[in-house]
């Protein structure tokens, strides 16, 4: 089936098919498609396929980027595609919205999306646009960890309070990282994302971590990602 052969296409370079929805004209789906199948990746399977090609991008500005564009359009000209990406913009495509639709992802109280499985370990890279509406799986609809998670350590974890469960403090976040202080949340990821129960097998390795914490600080104005 086709589906079978993009999800194994997609192993080869860490990446997983997120789902699928046929989307309508309220989607705001370029070339109003009949399928959206969404890609991403889940845990530090991705950022092994990356690391070994990651000399190559070095020189590119954005080089996972360009590395997800490189491996992702070849899968969806192979199975008749196009390929969407939540980079490139402004305007940027709503994949939060698309994804959930498309998966059992729900708002955390950090604001990002979790997974019943994944937890917050996880990311959306690309999607795959076809003409026609294909036969999809059922919706997973497992409810969202957070409605049974009662003490909620996300909301404690943060040096700096910067979580509140309803408003992001992005300036204190990122004038706590670049000081010595801010080591730990830089090398290893968000203390706060770290203390979600969920997903444990997923947590991102610490080069992984710190690259996408840099790449964030980054695009607040600080020293670009390596």
């Amino acid at each position: 089936m086709l589906l079978d052969r993009i999800i194994d296409a997609l192993a080869g370079h860490g990446l997983i098919a997120r789902g699928g929805f046929h989307p309508g004209p309220e989607d705001g789906v370029p070339g109003d498609p009949g399928t959206l199948i969404l890609v991403g990746n889940a845990g530090p399977a991705m950022w092994e396929a990356f690391t070994a090609d990651r000399a190559a991008y070095a020189d590119r500005p954005n080089p996972l980027d360009a590395w997800v564009s490189d491996k992702l359009s070849p899968v969806a000209a192979a199975a008749g595609a196009k390929p969407l990406f939540p980079f490139g913009g402004p305007p940027h495509l709503p994949f939060q919205r698309w994804a959930q639709k498309a998966e059992p992802v729900y708002p955390s109280p950090l604001r990002v999306l979790i997974h019943p499985e994944f937890g917050l370990w996880h990311a959306y890279r690309g999607a795959l646009a076809f003409a026609e509406a294909l036969d999809l799986p059922p919706r997973d609809g497992r409810p969202s960890p957070c409605e049974t998670c009662a003490d909620k350590p996300c909301l404690s974890a943060c040096p700096v309070g910067a979580f509140d469960g309803d408003v992001y403090g992005v300036p204190a976040c990122v004038g706590h990282i670049w000081t010595p202080a801010g080591a730990d949340c830089m090398e290893q990821g968000c203390r706060a994302r770290r203390a979600c129960p969920v997903g444990p097998g997923y947590v991102y390795v610490p080069d992984q971590a710190g690259f996408h914490m840099r790449a964030f600080t980054a695009a607040q104005g600080g020293a670009a990602a390596g």
